[in-house]
């Protein structure tokens, strides 16, 4: 096992070290994802205290239900079980962990290999080593699609739902983080919210269906969480909206996002 770690440590390049540790500090202007996609629109970075608590518990519940109670960027008996698998060619039986995910997004690319998943997992480890779980959260919903090149919480929130992102209601969280294994295949109706239409007729029902799936399992999500107690254990208290003004609260619309808007033939109120 040492020697495998050491070798993971030599095959990641000593500048993505570099940046992991920069990001105890510092924010990144863009991640490895969003430089595949040309024209995205990313409207800045949002404190997570400015960031809806409906989000944080629906994402967490969702995508990694034990990152505040677990030590570590996963649990290894899990993680061992899930290489087995992937070797086999069998499907993932659970999902990357957040900061295996927050990895994947800020530092590779797509690609599917065994090699791969091993340097995302000493990425991970890293991140969990150096950064809070709190903070972890919070690069993961800066940098993460919510739709067809469109990331982070706050171009996000400002796309679909035209309010910043620390108003999300349960139900907008929950459409949100229904987006996140799928996002591409979604259009923005044009009252806002999303429109599936052209992806089911195209059948690409993915979306569609992490999307209901996320909306209707949210309430119950909220409830065995003990509505905000998640967010609490994470460090995250209080409501969003209540948290005093700062540089990076997303509170008006980026001029990126109302360029979108415009070009695609909305309404920008």
């Amino acid at each position: 096992m040492l020697k495998v770690l050491a070798a993971l440590v030599v095959a990641v390049e000593a500048p993505t070290v570099v940046a992991v540790e920069g990001l105890q500090s510092s924010n990144p202007a863009s991640s490895s994802y969003m430089d595949e996609s040309p024209g995205y629109t990313y409207g800045g970075f949002v404190d997570i205290e400015h960031i809806s608590r409906n989000l944080i518990v629906v994402a967490v519940s969702q995508e990694d239900a034990q990152l505040p109670y677990r030590n570590g960027p996963f649990d290894v008996s899990d993680f061992i079980d899930r290489a087995q698998v992937y070797l086999e060619g069998g499907e993932d039986p659970s999902g990357s962990t957040i900061p295996q995910q927050l990895a994947k997004n800020l530092f590779l690319d797509g690609e599917q290999t065994s090699w791969r998943k091993g340097v995302e997992a000493f990425l991970a480890a890293h991140l969990s080593f150096l950064l809070t779980d709190a903070r972890i959260l919070e690069l993961y919903l800066n940098y993460a699609q919510f739709g067809p090149q469109l990331f982070g919480i706050c171009a996000a929130s400002w796309y679909w739902f035209s309010q910043p992102p620390s108003y999300l209601e349960l139900d907008q969280a929950a459409m949100l983080v229904g987006l996140l294994p799928s996002p591409s295949h979604v259009r923005r109706g044009m009252e806002g919210g999303m429109d599936f239409t052209e992806a089911l007729a195209a059948g690409e029902d993915t979306s569609y269906s992490t999307y209901n799936r996320a909306v209707a399992l949210a309430p119950e999500w909220f409830a065995r969480n003990g509505g905000y107690q998640l967010s609490e254990d994470l460090g995250v208290v209080g409501l969003a909206h209540e948290q005093p003004p700062s540089d990076n609260d997303c509170s008006e619309m980026p001029l990126v996002v109302r360029d979108r808007l415009v070009d695609e033939g909305y309404a920008v109120p």
